[in-house]
Parts: C-alpha cells; structure tokens; sequence
C-alpha cells in the first residue's frame, strides 16, 4: 500500500475515533466529555415522583440493554434484572437512592466501564470530579492502606500518613466489609476487582460523614471522623530531570490538550537526554486520538494499535501516523531507550498504549499489573432528570488478537509497593527504572 493511501485510510480511521474515548477506574479519572451527552437535556423531569423515577430506571436499563458490547451480558439475565430493581427504584425515597439501585444493577455487570452518575455528580472530563475523605486506599499485604494524603486537608491534620492502616469504618472492621463487598462481585478473586473494593473503602455520598480509625507505623491506634466533599482535579503532564541526563514524563491522562503539550514540548525537554522514563501508574486512560499521537512518538507510521468491535461485529482498527491530528506540526519520533512505569491505577487507553509499545519491543515496563480495564463507550447518553450514563459498547482486542479486559499487562519487572516505602516516601519502582535505563545506556555504547 502506498504511503498516501495508508495515511488516508488512518484519516478515516481517526474520523470514526472521534467521539470515543476509553474509561478509567475510578471517578478522578472519569475521562469523557459531558459535550458528547446524547438526549434531550430541555425537557429534564423530577424524581420526587414514582413516575420520574421508573422513566430514568427505565430508560437507563433500555439504554444497556440496546447498546452493551456483550449482548448474552456475560451470562447475566439482564431482563430478571430489570424486574428485580425496577421495584427497588420505585420505592427510592430520593433521587441518591435511585441511583443507588441503579448502581447496584449496573455492578452486576462487573463492568467499571458502564457507569451512571446523578445530575449533581456530572464533571468536565478534562477537570474530573470526584467524592473523596482527603486520602487514598490501596492494598499492601493484604490491607487496606492508605496510599495518599491530600496536602492541608482535615486528614492530614488529623496525623493520617502514607502508610497506615485502615482498622474500622463506621465501626465495622475495614477487612470484614471488603470481603463482604468482595463476595457480591461476579469474580472477587480479579486484581481489579479487589483493588477496587479497596479503593472505594470509604465511598459515600459528598457532605455525608464516616468515623474511621487507623494504625499508625508504630502500631498506635488512631480514630477520627472525616466529611466527604467534592473535590476536583487538573489533569496534566509534568516532566524533569534525574541524574541530569534521563528524562521523567508523568502522563495524568491522555487527553487532547495534554497530547498538545507533549508534542510540543518533547523536543525541548528531551535536548540532551540520555533516556526516557514514562509514568503512567496514575493513567486511567482517555481520548483516543491523544493516545495515538503519543504513541506515534515511538512507534513507526501505520503501527497497529489494536482493534475495536461492536455488538454487532462491526470493526476498526487504530494505527500510528506521521502528523498529528490535533496540531498542525509533524510528529518527531524518539529512540531514546525507554521504560514505562504501570499500576493498578494503570487503565484502558493506558494500557493500549503500553501494549503497543510491549508488542514492538519499544519500552521495557516496570512496575505492577495494569488494571485490566479496556472497553470503549462512544457517547455519553444524558438520563431523562439530567443524570448521565455510561455504556461499554466496544470490546478491544491487541493486534495479536488478544482481549485486555478482565486481564491486566504484566510488567516485565515486578515492583509492588511496600509499606515501609510508604512511610519512607522511597519510589523503589522509579529507582529500578532509572538503573534499568542506565545499565542500557551503558550496554548500548560497548
């Protein structure tokens, strides 16, 4: 094929790409465009009503069963479904309960794909919003422990610390209601699916409160109660310098302007580099063509990026081209050696890129097992009261034929988070990176 005709045929490609973008775990991340909503927001009814209700129950339940990916719902009987909750959302006594069922219905699925969210709760994607404590939960060893601590919030001032470890919500011990939730998940035993139950450990509704108590590095006991609020994030791309000669890219998403900044800023950055390290361990993934035009950077023009099919069986491939879509400047390829640091925040447009660079033996990754989350959703579809759905219309396969979803990217060096680091603030993953990048400098030049 001929040089114009493949860069026509990537045009085409890129048009159909257009409305769709890939979905992260986690509401932080939650990356698609409220502009893309699909229906009729002039026309909103109320859900102080049984009537109301059953309207936004019902069109979202039509809606999932018209345009899931998956028409046997892996296995699930998605009509005995719609009879069992359509009588819970009837007798909700408020909107937050409505979509409580709903939630409920659509975690049958076990799809963080498909999600629903309240008309109060929809976010800008490029400035997410999102419930939170002040901290954040992941599991070390077993339990549930915190990860992050926001700068001046009521947490931090309450002596919460990278590190410690969540004994009790609301009373309850925290290890009894994660094995609890566990056991209503359709595969409690998926990374996923355990990471996130214990990232959602303290979940609630915003101006909602939760008493928590905690262990501390020296095994004091510590409790407080903390108020959940909204919070809301700038997504970004930060880069510097270590060692004075390799180069840290931390990618918070892949999203338009982002894209933008990275073309247009690699070159500057990269001026006397000897090596690149990539960090995606907080990407929950994003837009496509944004994800494209960065892979395009370190993969050759036409590069098979994977593939995409419906319901229906109807197809699409994603290949890399030489000129970006989204600035009118030619996109400057890289072969500076290169390491790409995943996680389990590690999610959907993430993972396609790191797949990509894994199959063409760009980049060597390093580490922990990427969230296994890649399915596509072309619009999102606006509820009658206002509400928004998300709908997993697209499977994804690698471009040798192989399904992310359900199955996390092993990295090809292991690194898990201990809890000393956590206290220590060591990044051992990091660290292993920059050794790994050095040592193949130094092969490179015997």
């Amino acid at each position: 094929m001929s040089k114009g005709r493949t860069i026509c045929k990537v045009l085409r490609v890129i048009a159909l790409l257009a409305a769709l973008s890939f979905y992260p775990l986690h509401l932080p991340l939650s990356l698609i465009s409220a502009a893309h909503a699909v229906g009729n927001e002039a026309a909103l009814i109320s859900t102080a009503t049984t009537e109301g209700r059953l309207a936004v129950f019902d069109d979202a339940w039509a809606r999932i069963n018209e345009r899931y990916y998956d028409q046997t719902f892996h296995g699930l009987d998605w009509e005995a479904q719609r009879t069992t909750f359509r009588t819970l959302a009837a007798k909700a006594a408020s909107s937050e309960e409505l979509y409580a069922v709903l939630r409920r219905m659509i975690s049958s699925l076990n799809d963080p794909h498909t999600r629903v969210f309240a008309p109060e709760e929809k976010s800008d994607w490029w400035r997410p919003r999102f419930v939170s404590v002040g901290f954040a939960l992941a599991e070390i060893d077993g339990l549930p422990t915190v990860i992050k601590v926001d700068n001046n919030s009521a947490a931090q001032r309450a002596g919460v610390r990278a590190g410690d470890v969540i004994e009790s919500v609301d009373g309850e011990a925290a290890l009894a209601l994660v094995k609890s939730r566990l056991t209503t998940l359709s595969d409690p035993a998926s990374a996923s699916a355990r990471f996130r139950v214990f990232a959602k450990l303290l979940d609630g509704p915003s101006g909602t409160s939760v008493d928590v108590s905690w262990r501390e590095k020296d095994g004091k006991q510590k409790s407080a109660r903390f108020e959940r609020y909204w919070q809301q994030r700038e997504l970004g791309v930060r880069m510097h310098r270590e060692r004075g000669e390799y180069t840290v890219i931390e990618i918070d998403a892949f999203t338009k302007p982002i894209a933008v900044a990275f073309t247009r800023s690699l070159k500057q950055k990269l001026a006397g580099a000897r090596g690149l390290i990539l960090d995606l361990r907080g990407n929950g993934g994003g837009d496509a063509e944004a994800m494209s035009d960065i892979a395009s950077m370190f993969l050759g023009i036409g590069s098979n990026l994977g593939q995409f099919t419906d319901r229906a069986g109807t197809s699409f491939t994603i290949l890399t081209h030489f000129r970006s879509t989204l600035t009118p400047e030619p996109l400057e390829q890289t072969r500076l050696p290169l390491i790409v640091l995943t996680s389990e925040r590690t999610a959907s447009a993430a993972e396609i890129f790191v797949e990509a660079l894994r199959i063409s033996h760009r980049a060597t990754i390093i580490g922990t097992e990427t969230c296994g989350c890649v399915l596509a959703v072309r619009n999102r579809h606006l509820l009658p009261d206002g509400g928004l759905l998300d709908v997993s219309e697209l499977d994804y396969e690698t471009a040798e034929g192989h399904r992310l979803e359900g199955h996390g990217l092993k990295p090809d060096e292991a690194v898990t988070i201990e809890r000393s680091d956590l206290y220590s603030g060591r990044d051992r993953a990091l660290e292993l990176a920059l050794e790994a990048i050095h040592e193949s400098r130094r092969n490179n030049s015997n």
